[in-house]
Order: structure tokens, then C-alpha cells, then sequence
């Protein structure tokens, strides 16, 4: 398995739904989360994207000359932006990281908000533009000048003049649920990605993933976004997982469950069924914690537990078929340290994820401070 960390652009902190605790999203924090996800050995980092959110392609520009090894997951948006903009996007930032640019195609599931930039699409029409963008985008990544003429997209001698580093472009990622979107996954993506649903239900999609890229001839690989509260015992990170939320008041959550009820996302449905807003319930399946999806959109259960019990969960994710998880946890920049530290050593991590420290003594791994000025820390695990 490989594992990614979250850049949180949308803001951070201590707690939930509540101002104590926050801190501020700047540069300079962004950075340290960046670096230290590098430097820890996380594969790479995902960039959310939405009006809440600082613009991730500017922010993943930014960061590429910060890190040397990190994968940057960006999202393009169909219909928010042109498929020959995107593509010509996409040439220059994995050219000029080296070929460190992953892309997350996201077709929206706030009507609202897209009603704000300008898209007015229905569910089904968001997935059917999505089609038409991707089969442009992919072709002129592979050199070809496009002509094409859609419903929702016309485009007339299209090219893209500088190649993609990564061949045939960077790989395309992508979560949704419907069968609307399972259709277009099945005929573009490289890895399918889910939100974190209890084991049986993730299987239940990989399934349907599976069998839709079949009756095209293609396969796809799968990946998990997930929040962890990762602790030395359960009962600390049971106790972490309450402290989490403990600010939150009814009204807050019923506000945002209304919000979330508004969209035409069938995986912010999933999500919000898990426990339609009931903080009584919220250990939807073993160590898999759904509190918070109570005032967080898209993403919104945590692996919860010690590292061993939490290593466990997402081994038995990993027997279903997925390869990637994508991790994150308040506040992201301590949270990014613990969990490398504490579920590193316990996972099957592919090479240069995490796994390949030195063993003894070393003066690039870490060793703790020295003692006595003069003799180097041995583990006493």
C-alpha cells in the first residue's frame, strides 16, 4: 500500500466547528505540512479543492520546489475549466515537478456552490460533460490535435505543444458513487477513490468499479480517503476522537446536515447516512469513527484506535483491492508525525512510503536526543 497526507486549505485545528483551537492556513504553514509529509515519507499529499478552499493549483506550485519525492493530487474541475486550459495546466506543473503531479477529477456535488461559479448542470449532465472533458483531455496529452463536438463541449484543432513528463499523462483519479459516475470512471481513470464506508460497503463499490471497467476492457486501481486518530492505546484515541468534537452544539450540526442535504452527491449521501446526524452513533463498523462528517462535507470517518487495531482496518481495506490511502487528522501538521510514527512501522508500505529507515543507530534517521551528550538512544521496543 502507499499512503498520502491532506494539505487542509480549507483551514485547521484543534477541534471541530468552533474558533479555539484554529490556526491560521498560511504559506509558511502549508509548507511545514508539506515538508514534513516529504521528509516523513508519505507518497504524496491531496490539495482540496472547492470556495472554501485556497486555489490548489497555485498552492501545489508553490509547494513543488519545497519537497523533493511528494506526489501533488490537484483537482480539475469540468466545466469550471476548459479541457485544452487543463491539459496545457497539467503539461507545465508535471513537467516542471518532475513529474509529481497527480490529478483528481471532480465534477461537483454542490449545486449551490457551482451555481456560484457559473455551472448550472444537473447530477447526470456534470457526468456526461465530465466524459466528453476527459476523453479531450487525454487526447491531446497524448499528442493528438483534437477536433471534437459534443453536447457540452466543441473543440476545434485543441493541442497541447510541451509533453507530460509521466506518460501517457499524469494518472487520473476519481470518486463518486452514482452509477453516473462509475460509468465515466470506468472509460478514463486510473485509480478509483472512495470516502471511508464500513468494509462490506466499500466492497460492494470496488465491485461495481470492477465490473464496469471490465465490460470496457480497462482495469483500475482503488484508493480511500480517510481522517485517523492514531494513539499508543485505544482508550487514548477514543478519548482523542471525543475531544475532536467535543465543542460541537446540536444547532452547529443540524446546520451543516442541512447544507450537506442540499447536494446532489451520492457520496455526501453515503456519508451523512452513516449517522444522519445522531452523535450517539457514530462507530459505524470497528475502529471506523463517523464524527466528523457532522460539520465536514465529503470526507468524514476516521480510522480510530491504537496502532495496531488501526493498522488492522486498513489491512482488511487493503484485502478488498484498495492500494492507496489517503490520510488526515486535526491539526494536520502534528497529526502527519504521529500517524508516519506510530503506523509506518506496522503497514506493508510501498518502497519509498515510509518504510525504508535504516535500522540501529544513524545519524540521518531519527534517534532522539543524545544522552549525556554522547551516547545514541537504542529502542526499547
Amino acid at each position: 500500500m502507499e499512503v498520502f497526507w491532506f494539505i487542509p486549505t480549507h483551514g485547521d485545528g484543534r477541534y471541530l466547528g468552533t474558533r479555539d483551537g484554529a490556526r491560521a492556513v498560511s504559506y509558511a504553514y502549508c509548507k511545514q505540512i508539506a515538508t514534513a509529509a516529504d521528509e516523513l515519507g508519505y507518497s504524496g499529499v491531496l490539495l482540496p479543492t472547492g470556495k472554501s478552499c485556497e486555489d490548489a493549483w497555485i498552492v501545489a506550485s508553490t509547494l513543488v520546489p519545497a519537497t523533493r519525492n511528494l506526489k501533488f493530487l490537484v483537482a480539475v474541475r469540468p466545466g469550471l475549466t476548459l479541457p485544452t486550459v487543463a491539459a496545457r495546466m497539467s503539461a507545465t506543473l508535471d513537467r516542471f515537478s518532475e513529474g509529481r503531479l497527480l490529478i483528481n477529477v471532480v465534477a461537483g456535488g454542490d449545486p449551490a456552490e457551482l451555481a456560484g461559479d457559473g455551472l448550472f448542470l444537473s447530477h447526470d449532465e456534470r457526468y456526461a460533460l465530465t466524459d466528453e472533458f476527459l476523453e479531450v483531455w487525454r487526447r491531446e496529452l497524448q499528442g493528438e490535435e483534437v477536433h471534437f463536438n459534443g453536447e457540452h463541449l466543441r473543440i476545434e484543432g485543441g493541442k497541447v505543444l510541451y509533453p507530460t513528463t509521466q506518460k501517457p499523462y499524469p494518472p487520473l483519479y476519481f470518486g463518486g458513487s452514482s452509477d453516473a459516475a462509475i460509468e465515466v470512471a470506468a472509460e478514463h481513470v486510473d485509480v478509483y477513490l472512495t470516502w471511508g464506508e464500513p468494509p462490506d460497503q466499500v466492497k460492494e463499490k470496488i465491485d461495481r468499479m470492477r465490473e464496469a471497467a471490465a465490460r470496457k476492457g480497462r482495469t483500475v486501481r482503488f484508493g480511500i480517503r480517510l481522517h485517523v486518530i492514531v494513539r499508543p492505546t485505544e482508550e487514548e484515541a477514543w478519548e482523542a476522537a471525543g475531544e475532536l468534537i467535543q465543542h460541537l452544539d446540536d444547532e452547529t450540526i443540524r446546520s451543516a446536515q442541512s447544507v450537506f442535504a442540499r447536494m446532489d452527491s451520492e457520496g455526501q449521501r453515503r456519508m451523512a447516512q452513516l449517522h444522519n446526524g445522531d452523535r450517539t452513533k457514530l462507530e459505524v463498523s470497528p475502529n471506523l469513527w463517523a464524527g466528523v462528517g457532522l460539520v465536514r462535507g465529503g470526507a468524514g470517518t476516521a480510522l480510530v484506535g491504537s496502532p495496531e487495531n488501526v493498522a488492522a482496518r486498513m489491512k482488511e481495506y487493503a484485502e478488498l483491492g484498495i492500494e492507496t490511502f489517503i490520510l488526515s487528522g486535526y491539526p494536520h501538521l502534528e497529526e502527519a508525525y504521529r500517524t508516519a510514527e506510530l503506523l509506518f512501522p506496522l503497514l506493508p508500505l510501498k518502497a519509498g512510503g515510509g518504510q525504508e529507515k535504516e535500522k540501529g543507530p544513524s545519524y540521518i534517521s531519527p534517534f532522539g536526543e543524545m544522552i549525556a551528550n554522547s551516547q545514541i538512544p537504542v529502542s526499547k521496543s
